[in-house]
């Protein structure tokens, strides 16, 4: 909002010439997120604590578990707000990169929403059945592969990814194949993101390292020099993205001042599926899938260990009985 309503008015005032550098916007989004989240951080924290929205801890947890019970969550709330307010605030609003991730953000921080309203006010302990909330997870990767399909946002061919460490090497997908890739990239991170969310400060910390990472890639990418002089792709336009990169890195780093131990606040499915979303959709939009299995090598583990435990699980219950 803030480059299209000043930089008209450089000819009046040059410092607002500053406005025209994804640096400069990227480094006024990450002081904004924090900033924000000490605004309105306490004011939520409050909110949800008269409400009752009370985290619920199971008996059969750890026993360290049980101090956590009583604790606000839904703090997720905090960083819908402080993600999408500076992302609004010094994006250029007419990029197409920045309204899919930042649409992506809010569509999954709903579904998470749902969920723990479902749980923790409207006291169903199952909160959102998975299926549904799976559906949901699936329409929006089914419709975010579509998208890119028939209206591609680069010069690239629009199903197609690349490999990391290798120079300008485009692996193409047939596109009922691609839109498959891009639900399972975006699901799949939304959930890891999900599963990890455990510890006190656990998915804040480890975003703001990935959501810099990607920050560093967007501007990379989409600086015609520097993607030339580290032969990677051009990417036009996706610079943009490290404005709202930027945003979710401050955002989750003044999270953390409410959630580091000993945590006074959760962000819930509300912060997990939203943040999950968002580093899904970047990956996809940069083309760059497996930087998010590297730089969210976390995520990644917790979802293996998950899905290694849960098979375990039934296979004795299958053959042993128990």
């Amino acid at each position: 909002m803030l480059y299209h309503l000043l930089t008209p008015l450089t000819d009046q005032f040059f410092p607002f010439n500053l406005f025209n550098y994804i640096s400069f916007r990227a480094a006024g989004a990450t002081v904004t997120a924090i900033l924000l989240t000490f605004v309105v951080g306490p004011a939520i924290i409050r909110a949800l604590h008269a409400k009752g929205v009370l985290q619920i801890v199971r008996a059969d947890g750890p026993a360290g578990h049980q101090a956590k019970r009583g604790t606000p969550t839904m703090g997720g709330l905090v960083l819908l707000v402080c993600i999408l307010a500076p992302t609004l605030l010094w994006a250029r609003l007419d990029n197409r990169y920045v309204l899919v991730a930042a649409v992506a953000t809010l569509w999954m921080g709903i579904i998470g929403f749902v969920d723990d309203y479902l749980k923790f006010v409207e006291g169903k302990s199952r909160g959102l059945i998975a299926r549904y909330k799976l559906i949901g997870q699936v329409t929006f990767g089914i419709a975010l592969g579509s998208y890119l399909i028939l209206y591609p946002l680069a010069d690239l061919s629009a199903n197609s990814t690349t490999l990391p460490f290798f120079k300008y090497v485009l692996v193409p997908l047939p596109s009922v194949l691609y839109v498959a890739f891009v639900t399972l990239v975006v699901t799949g991170a939304s959930n890891s993101v999900n599963l990890t969310d455990g510890l006190d400060g656990l998915v804040a910390g480890l975003t703001v390292i990935v959501a810099i990472a990607f920050a560093i890639f967007a501007y990379v990418f989409g600086n015609f020099i520097a993607a030339g002089y580290l032969q990677v792709y051009f990417l036009r336009g996706s610079g943009e993205l490290a404005v709202f990169c930027a945003s979710l890195m401050g955002a989750a780093l003044g999270f953390l001042w409410y959630n580091a131990h000993p945590a006074q606040v959760f962000m819930g499915d509300t912060g997990s599926l939203a943040i999950g979303g968002a580093l899904g959709t970047v990956s996809i939009l940069l083309k760059s899938e497996v930087l998010l299995l590297l730089a969210g090598g976390v995520f990644a583990l917790e979802a293996l260990s998950v899905i290694i435990q849960t098979g375990t699980f039934r296979w004795r219950k299958w053959r042993h009985g128990r």
